[in-house]
C-alpha cells in the first residue's frame, strides 16, 4: 500500500515495521500481567481490550502530524489497552494496579475526568501512559522493552458506550451542531454521569447494608434480620439445621451429605417467616415434631445416607400443616422444591398418611 508520507514520515514507517515483534511482546507482556492482577485483587472489569496500532492507521497519523515525532518512541499510543469498569470506584483501583505494575509518564498522562466540561461524559476516562520496569522484565537481547511507551485508558462501562455513541454519530466531527442539539447532548451527559455516580454510591450502600446484617446475624440479633437471599445465605454458614440432621441421621446411623438449602427460602416467606429471628422460632417450636416426622419416613427404609436438606424439608411440611394447610400445602412444598409434576401428589399422600398419627397432628 502507498502512503502520502515525506522522507521523514517513512523513515518512522520503517522503525514501526523493524520494532512490530517488540509491540507484540509488550502486548503479551502487559495483557498478561493486567490481568493476572486484576483476578488476584477480585476487580472484575467488563471489557479487557487491547491493540496494537496497525500499520495502516500509524500512516494516516503520520500524513497529518509526523512532524512532531522524532523516533517511533516518541509515539505513546502504538500499544494501547482499554479497562472498562462497571463502577467509577473500580476505575480508581484499577489505576492503583497499574502504577503498582508499570513505570507511569505523569507527564503525558491525563486524568480526563476533572476536566468538567459540558458533554465530556464519555471523555472521562483516565489515560496513563506507561513503560514496562526492568523489574517486571530485563531482556537484554530486546532492551526496547523498557523503552517503549503505551497508553493504558480506564473508564467506566456508561462512559464507554457514550464515547461510542457519540464518535457513531459524528457528534465530535467538522459539522457543526446547531445549539439545541448541542443542548440535548449536555443534558444526557449530565445524566449519564448522575448515573453512573449513582450506580457507585447504590453498590457501596448495599456493601454497608450487608456488613450490617452479618454484624447482626454475629451478635445474634436476628430479629432485626429480614429474611432475605443474602441474610439467609449468610444464616446458613451458622449451619442452623444441623442439630436436627445429626438427630434424623442419628437414627439410621447415616451419613449427611451436602444439599442445596436456598430452595427453601421461597418456602419459607410463603409460611410467613419475615426475619432470621422467625426462622430461628421456627426451628425451635417445629423440631421435634420435625424429628417425629423424619423418622416415621426413615422406618419404611434402610437408608444409611440421608440429604443435609432432610431437617428443613420436614421442618416446612410440619409448619404448613400446623397452619392448617394440609395436603395442599404439603403438596405446595414439593411443587416448590421438585418443579410442578403428578409425582408430588404421591409424595403428599405419603407424608399425610405418615403424619396422621403423630402428636402434633392432634394439638388444639
Amino acid at each position: 500500500m502507498t502512503y502520502q508520507l515525506d522522507p521523514h514520515g517513512e523513515e518512522l514507517l520503517q522503525e514501526y515495521r523493524q520494532n512490530l515483534p517488540v509491540l507484540q511482546r509488550i502486548e503479551q507482556i502487559v495483557y498478561q500481567k493486567v490481568s493476572e492482577t486484576l483476578k488476584e485483587q477480585g476487580i472484575y472489569v467488563t471489557t479487557l481490550e487491547h491493540r496494537i496500532k496497525t500499520e495502516q492507521s500509524l500512516a494516516g497519523k503520520l500524513e497529518r502530524k509526523g512532524g512532531k515525532y522524532s523516533s517511533i518512541a516518541d509515539i505513546t499510543d502504538l500499544f494501547g489497552m482499554r479497562i472498562i469498569t462497571f463502577y467509577n470506584d473500580d476505575v480508581d483501583k484499577v489505576a492503583a494496579i497499574v502504577k503498582g505494575i508499570f513505570e507511569v509518564d505523569w507527564k503525558n498522562s491525563v486524568d480526563k475526568r476533572k476536566l468538567h466540561q459540558l458533554t465530556s461524559f464519555g471523555y472521562n476516562s483516565l489515560h496513563y501512559i506507561c513503560r514496562i520496569p526492568k523489574s517486571l522484565v530485563d531482556d537484554p537481547t530486546m532492551p526496547q522493552l523498557n523503552t517503549f511507551r503505551f497508553e493504558i485508558q480506564m473508564r467506566t462501562a456508561l462512559q464507554h458506550v457514550w464515547s461510542t455513541i457519540e464518535h457513531d454519530i459524528g457528534y465530535k466531527g467538522a459539522v457543526q451542531i446547531p445549539p439545541e442539539h448541542r443542548r440535548q447532548f449536555s443534558r444526557l451527559s449530565g445524566m449519564l454521569e448522575l448515573i453512573d455516580d449513582e450506580f457507585s454510591r447504590m453498590r457501596n450502600t448495599m456493601t454497608e447494608y450487608r456488613r450490617q446484617m452479618q454484624s447482626l446475624v454475629a451478635s445474634g440479633k436476628l430479629d432485626e434480620v429480614p429474611l432475605t437471599t443474602d441474610t439467609f445465605r449468610q444464616y446458613l454458614e451458622t449451619k442452623p439445621f444441623e442439630a436436627l440432621n445429626s438427630r434424623i441421621a442419628a437414627a439410621n446411623q447415616a451419613e449427611v451429605f451436602p444439599a442445596p438449602l436456598m430452595p427453601f427460602l421461597p418456602i419459607l416467606l410463603d409460611l410467613k417467616l419475615e426475619t432470621l429471628g422467625d426462622v430461628k422460632n421456627f426451628i425451635d417450636e417445629n423440631s421435634e415434631a420435625a424429628y417425629q416426622l423424619a423418622l416415621s419416613n426413615l422406618a419404611f427404609t434402610d437408608l444409611d445416607i440421608i440429604a443435609e436438606s432432610v431437617g428443613l424439608q420436614n421442618l416446612c411440611v410440619v409448619c404448613a400443616l400446623k397452619q392448617g394447610r394440609g395436603r395442599f400445602g404439603v403438596k405446595a412444598i414439593f411443587d416448590t422444591l421438585n418443579g410442578e409434576r403428578d409425582s408430588n401428589n404421591a409424595i403428599a399422600d405419603m407424608v399425610m398418611a405418615q403424619a396422621a398419627s403423630l402428636p402434633f397432628m392432634n394439638e388444639s
